[in-house]
């Protein structure tokens, strides 16, 4: 898939970096990224995928626009309140990108649903709320192989992670967040979440995404340039950013065992 002099245009300032090529923008265009979730991480995030030039988007969210989600959810818009939230998105997908194939599935995000988009998926983006969801995406990803990044903001605290199983040494969502100790319910229609906070770990996820899917994987002298091993944490409040390096549980219920 060739870039045409369009395209050269619209993606100039990507090519313009030395990290960046011809090449590594056509593989963004022949990829294909899917968003489960279109809230406060997943608006951001589907807006930066589609900007970028990710050729197929596939969004999933059984939810619709409401009047409290305008405070963060930037996809979407007052006059497409009632209008299911993935149709909202591809709206505005359509506005940024006209070139972006956008296939919008209103519904939940179950194991079936999972199990038939997942392997079709070359990244997976978790843009969910519950403990629960998180888990299954997990280990759906884990069984097809396909790269995926996580995350998650609260009140004012966010936090980030790409857990790759083509790595062998990628830890998964559960070597971190052991599914059977679940946190106390933490969402944020319940406690209240930071927009500017919340629009952050999802733009955050969509370049940790673009990178995996343009196979900007290492930087200069091998330097490792994705989240894959470490965790990402964003205190809202003054902004202290802190890195932990993350690794593989030998007793992990998911990957343990597993290369």
């Amino acid at each position: 898939m060739t870039l045409d002099d369009s395209q050269r245009l619209r993606y100039s300032r990507h090519l313009l970096l030395d990290e960046w090529s011809e090449e590594a923008q056509e593989r963004l265009q022949a990829s294909h990224a899917l968003v489960i979730g279109a809230g406060g991480l997943g608006a951001p995030a589907l807006m930066y995928l589609a900007s970028s030039g990710v050729g197929r988007i596939t969004v999933v969210d059984h939810d619709t626009v409401d009047l409290t989600n305008l405070q963060r959810q930037i996809a979407h818009t007052t006059e497409r309140i009632g209008q299911p939230k993935v149709v909202s998105a591809r709206l505005a997908l359509a506005q940024i990108n006209p070139e972006v194939q956008v296939q919008a599935l209103a519904q939940a995000a179950d194991e079936a649903l999972l199990s038939t988009w997942v392997p079709q998926a070359d990244v997976v983006l978790d843009c969910t709320d519950r403990f629960d969801t998180r888990h299954l995406i997990n280990r759906v990803c884990r069984r097809a192989g396909v790269p995926l990044v996580a995350a998650a903001a609260v009140r004012f605290d966010g936090q980030i992670s790409v857990y790759d199983p083509r790595r062998p040494e990628s830890p998964c969502y559960a070597c971190l967040f052991p599914p059977d100790a679940p946190p106390e319910e933490a969402r944020c229609a319940l406690l209240g979440v930071f927009a500017p906070l919340v629009g952050m770990m999802g733009v955050v996820q969509a370049g940790e995404a673009i990178k995996l899917l343009a196979g900007l994987n290492a930087g200069p002298e091998g330097r490792q340039t994705t989240l894959a091993g470490r965790l990402l944490m964003v205190d809202g409040r003054d902004w202290q950013v802190t890195t932990l390096t993350v690794r593989r549980d030998p007793g992990c219920p998911v990957c343990a065992g597993h290369p």
